[in-house]
């Protein structure tokens, strides 16, 4: 297990899903409250879940292709 390799996707996966987030709910509270508000705490609740659960998966998927 490469852990700069992880560590680079789990930034990668966290910057993008932190962004899409903040723009959905962003958007979301928007369309349908009429008021502009950001939710951080899903945002990050989101971005960490994802930065850590798919760069494991994409580990764990080459160390099986692999053998």
């Amino acid at each position: 297990m490469d852990i700069k390799k992880i560590a680079t996707e789990f930034i990668l996966v966290f910057t993008i899903t932190l962004l899409v987030t903040l723009g959905v709910t962003f958007l979301w509270s928007l369309v349908f409250y009429g008021v502009a508000i950001i939710d951080l705490e899903t945002s990050f609740r989101f971005a960490t879940l994802f930065g850590i659960i798919f760069p494991i998966i994409n580990s764990r998927k080459r160390t099986n292709s692999e053998k």
